[in-house]
Order: C-alpha cells, then structure tokens, then sequence
C-alpha cells in the first residue's frame, strides 16, 4: 500500500506545482503574452519555424528530453535507497528541472528562436557565446555517439520492441502529411496512429514477423549506430512536420498511454497483489523490497554529489535547454502554451521517474529472474541480485532489465501476458532514446552551423546562402549549410561510435595479423575461428564484436557535462531577467547548486581516472577543458553582473521567413 500511495502522492504534488508555482511563473516572471508575436508564425519557413499545435508539441517536447535518462538514471540511483532517489526527482523537477525547461523556452521564443548559446552572446557577450557553444557541441557529440548503442542495446536485449519501433516511421510519415495537407481534427489521426502502434506491440512479434525481429537482433552494434545515425541524418534535413514532430507525437501517445497502464496495473498491484508465480497460485503482496537508505553500496562512490549526477534527467537535465531553445521554441505557436510545452513535460518526466523508481524497488518484488538462472525469486531477494553492487547494477542491461521487469510486472497484475508487458515497456525504452537520437541530432545541426557562423566573413555568408553570389573558399562555409552540418554532425559520432569501448581485450590489428593474446583465447573457449585466423576474416569478427562501443570513451563526463549545462543555462536565464529588473532569486538559487555539485563530481572523478591501470586520456582532455571553459564563462558573468541590471541586451535578428511550400 506504500507504494501505491507514494505513486498517487507523487501525481498530487506535480499537479499542485502545475497549477500553483508553475503558474505564478507563468504569470509574474516570464509574463507570457497570448498576443505577443512567435517565432514560429514570423520566420515560417515550413521546414524548422513551424507553428504547430500545444498538443502535438507537448508530444515531440516530452519525448525528446526525456530518452532513457529518467529511466537509467533513477533505476541505478535506488542504489543508494529508494527515498534520497524520490526526493531528489520530485523536489528537484519541480523547483529547478521544470523552471530549467521552461525559462530556456520563454527565453528562446522573446529571441527569435535563438538556441540558448546564441542568446548568452547577447545577454553576456560574444566571448561567452563561443564558449556555450563548444560545451553545447561536446554534449551532444556524447549523446551522438552513445545513442546508438543504447538503442542496439535495448533490440538486442528486447527483439520484440524491434518491429513495433521500426513501424512508426512510415506511421509518422503518413500522421504528418495527413495533418499538414488536411485541415482535420487532431482526433483521428491520434486514434489510428495509437491503434496501429498497439497493433504492431500485440502481434508484432508473432510468426515471420518474430523471426525477422531475432535476426535484426543479432545485427552488430556497428550496423545499428550507422543505420541509426543514418536516419538521423534524414530526420534532421526533412521538415520538422514530416518525421520529427509526428513521430515524437504518436510515440508521445503511446508511451503516456503505456504509461497510464502501469500506473493501473500498480494500483491494481497495491489493491489486490501481483500475478501469481504458478498457474492457480496466490498474488503477491506489493511492498517495497528495497532499503530507504543505503549509505555505502558495495563500490559505490558517495551519494553525493553523484545521486544528483546519477539521476540527472528525471530532476534536471542540461540537454534539456537544447531541445526547450532549438527545436520547440521555433514551433510554438502562442506563447501561453510555454507553461504546457516547458513545465508541463518536465513535470510529466519527474511522474515517469517515479514511477521508474517504484518499479525498480517494489515492482522487482513481484518476481524477477536471477541474472543468468531461469529461477524465479521474489521479494527482497529479487532487488539483491539486481542491486548487489555497484558494477553489477550500473550497466545499461541491468538497469534498463530492472526497470522492464519490474513495470512489466504492473502489467501483469492487470493480465497483461508477459511477451506483451515485456514488449510494451521495451518499445518504450527503445522509442524514448531513438525521439531523443533524432532530436539531438537537429540540435547538434544548429549548433555546427552557429559555430561555422562565427568564422565566416559577410562575403562568405551571402555566398552560402546565395550561390549567385559567387564560390567561397573559406571551407568553413559549407557548414553553415543544413546538409553539411548534419553530414558533420552525423560523421563525428559514428566515427566516435565506430572505436571500441575502452579496455577492449582484442585490438584491431591483432584480429587483422591473427596475434590474438592467448590470455584471450583461452577464455574464449567458443571463440569463431576468425578470431585467431587475421586477415579478412578477423577483421570483419573484430568490426562485428567490438566496434560501435567508442561512445562509452566519453560517456563518463555526460552526466556531469550534462548538468552543468544546466547550470550555465540558468545562468543565461538569468541574464536575461536581470537585464529587465525581473527578480531572479529563483533561478540564482538552482543555478548555484547546478554549478557546484557537476564540477563537485567531476573534480572527485578526476583521481580515479588518473589512477587507473590505463587512463582514459580523452576524458581526462576533455574533462579539464569542460571545468576550465566552465570558470572562464562564471568569471565573464561575475563581471558583467553589477554593469546589467535594467540594461538590455541587443535585439535578437533571424531570417526572414521563406515561401512555404505549397499544400
């Protein structure tokens, strides 16, 4: 019964701070304007600026900054106990993810959908804008190169989820150009779009179609990153109504809905019990099988500054401002609908959180297998072979498999068959990182472009913009181009992703000349004959067992890079109402503690990594570099501080808007 009255505690609160602190910021901060001009109606171009419904917007908001962040971050964070995980996500959505999300918005749409490293070389200065935007760049080159593993991750772990997530493209495609060309009714094309999704997650895995789902899944990693980021690529040039947006809506849709059904299925779990183990056996009680506090996990680093760090999406994200300033800032079409869109998504991700955290240290409870046995155990033995220590629980198959199992078994409480619970909660992890890979990689487009921007002379700017104009050499300019940004966004993490993770036992040559270490051999009793035989053959073994992995070269620094970014984006929030004599006692608060606890848990990191038997060299480069990119801007910031107050900044500028194409 805990459990379930945490849960309905939870959708209380985020409700209370909806309609109370999240209106008041609605109404006395960023005092949103419905007669104000958008930049979507006054650069529409019908391909980036495009005025789009609340609804269909709130769909591609949520599931882009939500990924698998508030789903791996939370489920390894119940290491430390169930209830510094809760506070944290619930306290931390509320009073600064939410207004993270939301100021980044407002301050985006009042700029002319600037991303927020263009608006900080307004509100600071040119200097500091260069910086944003390399910190900006490094981001969501980690997130590039990591995604595509995670997602490989999720259809080799779950091939149910393979077919179900494939499908919505062309759904999304034909969702799009029905709502695009058509004057109709978002009703319809909601209903068919969560009815055909449905359809493919019910028999989606059944006959040819299950036997094509186990060979997609046996695809290399490497095969997976490049169709992924291929993808991406597409994704990123087409008009944002044709594939983003109403893919980002219908998986909104059916991942809210996928959601509501856990929910039923806990509260019909904390009524009535769990499914029975064995046919004709008793329901198991719902309790919490986890601790409420665990100070020192078995190889845990301390809990804090790294719950924060840990947790990161489901309290507050940096990627966040990407998404609120890159792509839904250009979208919105009346500025009251930033409280839904910006605050109501994060609050909507924090619910998600929760209810992660609830299945994770209740849920598991119900019945899960041992990792490597088909035994069944339930209660609090089922949350110690999943929680047994730190190396064993922070892999992204075990949390994502504690997660799954755990929710999964909500929905069993309701009678849900277990292929079908199983295949529902994996479409979900799987459809939240691919909206979030596709998103980036539109985000990692106009920041490329903005950084090309600050190189490239007038002459040279016409010149991309206007061919007629004549041929530029400064080779800078072509990134300035949609294409040749995406292509150098999207080349850069598959280059990344293409190395092998660090410590990889076989190096690339030694496949390639077939010197392959004995050690190696010897624990590889299986081992494919290509392995030792090199040339052609080892080659193509190695590429298909080890390559795709590179993104978890820098993957340790994403967490803190990842809030930190928070923070220097409150920092611009800032900026901008102090400029207007708007108080910010709000937002300094956060900001503060957004700056200290990331460079906190990096400067703690740095030993360890230089400690190591083989240090990762690039994180350590690239660690520092963040850290000393972060003092430069706070000391740019602390001196222009006392100069702007009810001083305002320079007027945004955008292009002007294009001819839309005809409909």
């Amino acid at each position: 019964m805990s459990t379930l009255l945490i849960a309905i505690g939870a959708m209380v609160a985020y409700l209370i701070a909806y309609r109370t602190y999240g209106r008041w910021l609605a109404r006395k901060i960023f005092r949103l304007d419905p007669l104000a001009g958008v930049p979507s109606v006054e650069l529409n171009d019908d391909c980036d600026f495009v005025p789009t419904d609340k609804s269909v917007l709130f769909g591609h908001h949520f599931t882009s900054i939500a990924g698998t962040g508030p789903i791996v971050g939370p489920a390894i964070a119940v290491m430390w106990g169930w209830l510094p995980a809760l506070v944290w996500v619930l306290l931390g959505s509320i009073l600064v993810g939410a207004v993270h999300d939301f100021g980044s918005l407002v301050v985006s749409i009042r700029s002319r959908g600037q991303t927020v490293g263009d608006v900080a070389g307004r509100v600071l200065n040119r200097r500091v804008r260069l910086l944003f935007l390399l910190i900006l760049f490094m981001a969501l080159t980690i997130v590039l190169a990591i995604f595509g593993l995670v997602i490989a991750t999720v259809f080799k772990q779950y091939p149910a989820s393979i077919f179900p997530c494939l499908v919505q493209i062309p759904i999304a495609i034909g969702i799009g150009t029905w709502l695009h060309r058509k004057n109709v009714n978002l009703l319809v094309p909601s209903v068919v779009a969560l009815f055909a999704m449905y359809l493919t997650l019910v028999f989606g895995n059944e006959g040819l179609l299950g036997n094509w789902n186990q060979a997609m899944a046996g695809w290399s990693v490497i095969t997976w990153v490049f169709l992924l980021l291929f993808y991406s690529y597409v994704a990123s040039v087409l008009p944002v109504w044709l594939l983003l947006q109403p893919r980002d809506y219908i998986n909104s849709l059916q991942l809210i809905t996928a959601l509501g059904l856990v929910v039923v299925g806990l509260i019909a779990a904390g009524l009535f019990g769990g499914a029975p183990i064995t046919d004709g056996g008793s329901r198991i009680p719902l309790e919490i099988v986890a601790p409420m506090v665990r100070a020192n996990p078995i190889g845990a680093p301390s809990v804090i500054p790294f719950l924060f760090i840990t947790i990161a999406c489901g309290a507050c994200s940096g990627f966040h401002c990407l998404v609120s300033s890159g792509t839904s800032s250009k979208q919105i079409k009346n500025e009251s609908d930033a409280l839904f869109v910006g605050y109501g998504s994060m609050l909507a991700e924090g619910f998600l959180a929760t209810i992660v955290i609830l299945a994770c240290v209740a849920g598991l409870g119900l019945g899960t297998s041992a990792v490597g046995s088909s035994e069944i155990v339930t209660g609090t033995d089922a949350f110690n072979v999943r929680y047994a220590t730190w190396a064993s629980a922070k892999g992204l198959g075990p949390t994502v498999g504690a997660f799954v199992d755990g929710s999964a078994n909500f929905l069993k409480a309701i009678s849900v068959p277990a292929e079908v619970a199983v295949a529902i909660m994996g479409v979900l992890v799987a459809s939240f990182a691919g909206t979030t890979l596709d998103t980036a990689c539109r985000l990692q487009r106009y920041v490329v472009q903005e950084l090309a921007m600050t190189f490239v002379g007038d002459r040279d700017r016409n010149s991309s913009e206007t061919p007629s104009s004549g041929l530029s050499l400064n080779p800078m300019v072509w990134l300035t181009n949609k294409h040749g940004a995406t292509i150098f966004a999207v080349s850069l993490g598959l280059v990344i992703a293409a190395l092998p993770a660090p410590n990889t036992p076989v190096s690339f040559s030694e496949a390639l000349t077939g010197t392959v270490p004995a050690a190696y051999l010897d624990a590889t009793p299986d081992l494919p004959a290509a392995a030792s035989s090199g040339g052609i053959s080892g080659a193509a073994w190695w590429l298909t067992t080890f390559a795709g992995k590179g993104g978890l070269i820098l993957w340790p620094l994403f967490g803190a890079t990842n809030q930190l970014l928070a923070g220097l984006a409150f920092l611009v929030i800032s900026f901008f109402l102090w400029r207007r004599g708007i108080p910010v006692w709000f937002i300094v608060i956060p900001m503060i503690f957004m700056l200290i606890v990331p460079a906190w848990a990096m400067l703690s990191e740095l030993p360890v990594w230089l400690s190591d038997d083989n240090p990762n060299w690039v994180v350590i480069i690239v660690g520092v570099a963040t850290l000393i990119l972060e003092a430069w801007m706070l000391v740019e910031a602390a001196i222009l501080w006392p100069k702007a107050k009810g001083i305002l900044e320079a007027p945004a500028t955008g292009k002007p808007a294009k001819q839309k194409a005809s409909t």
